[in-house]
């Protein structure tokens, strides 16, 4: 039974997911221009992947969860990296130089609420949420936990949670990066026992339905997408890993999101032979003609 329910979230979540992208496409919602942005090469692509991989790692994770409590806490972590994210897509100031984490923290400091800093704010209650619900208030023997142990488990969670869901946003800088990260480490999920493996089958099932397009660069997964994927991850350790696996983790987003305010993973990966085939992998050639956006 554990086998099928992880199948049926891959085949719910590839078959929502590539149902929600066709339904964008003859109706975006504001109209597809809204949704249009300039990539890296300087051509027009389309975020309606972003919203279209939430609901299909929504409709999966959900369908096929063990038991509500799961469920409940996988969407409400994708769901508020979806919205936040793309509410930041959309209403994103572009005369705004603040960009990262430190940028939108710094401007809410200064009393300034920028689309980027209501994201942050909003992706981080929604992962204490998710984190509370996923944390059992009662031990292994059915004895209430403590009340402080427990509250302990929801912040580190909550944070774990919340960074992946930065981290993965940050790696969505070329065609098919983030959805190829994400499968990577949903993929040994996918086989951890309980809820946790039933969400990682899922988020592999809705980067399958999107990654033509995305690495064809005629679509993306923008903010909402990408925070909505790493939300999801992170819902999945919360779920399944022991707690020192669930710490090293958060440890390596942390590490990870700090050097990036120095230090460019484009350029890490460029000169890194392993990583640069396996971030090329699939993706058009530099000099191969430009494919129009879809819608």
């Amino acid at each position: 039974m554990s086998v099928l329910r992880r199948l049926g979230a891959a085949s719910v979540a590839r078959t929502a997911t590539a149902l929600a992208r066709a339904a964008f496409e003859e109706s975006a919602p504001g109209g597809q221009e809204r949704w249009l942005r300039t990539n890296h090469r300087g051509e027009s692509v389309s975020m309606l992947e972003g919203p279209a991989v939430a609901i299909g790692v929504l409709a999966g994770a959900v369908v096929s969860a063990p038991d509500a409590r799961s469920a409940t806490s996988v969407a409400l972590a994708t769901a508020a990296g979806a919205g936040f994210g793309i509410a930041d897509d959309l209403g994103e100031d572009p005369e705004d130089r603040r960009k990262g984490l430190r940028g939108h923290l710094g401007a809410l400091a200064q009393g300034r609420v920028t689309t980027g800093g209501l994201k942050v704010l909003g992706i981080s209650t929604g992962a204490l949420l998710a984190a509370a619900v996923a944390t059992p208030a009662r031990g292994t023997d059915g004895a209430r936990r403590n009340l402080v142990g427990w509250a302990a488990d929801v912040a580190t969670s909550g944070a774990l949670i919340a960074a992946t869901a930065n981290l993965v946003n940050l790696l969505d800088l070329r065609p098919g990066r983030a959805l190829k990260a994400t499968s990577i480490a949903a993929a040994p999920l996918a086989f951890a026992p309980g809820a946790g493996g039933v969400a990682a089958s899922a988020l592999l099932g809705a980067g399958a339905a999107a990654a033509d397009q995305d690495l064809a660069e005629t679509d993306m997964l923008g903010d909402g997408g990408a925070n909505a994927l790493g939300a999801a991850l992170g819902a999945a350790l919360v779920l399944s890993a022991p707690r020192p696996v669930r710490l090293g983790a958060l440890a390596a987003a942390i590490g990870l999101t700090v050097a990036s305010e120095k230090v460019s993973f484009t350029a890490v990966i460029e000169s890194t032979p392993v990583l640069r085939d396996i971030d090329r992998w699939g993706r058009r050639p530099v000099h191969a003609p430009s494919r129009p956006p879809r819608g």
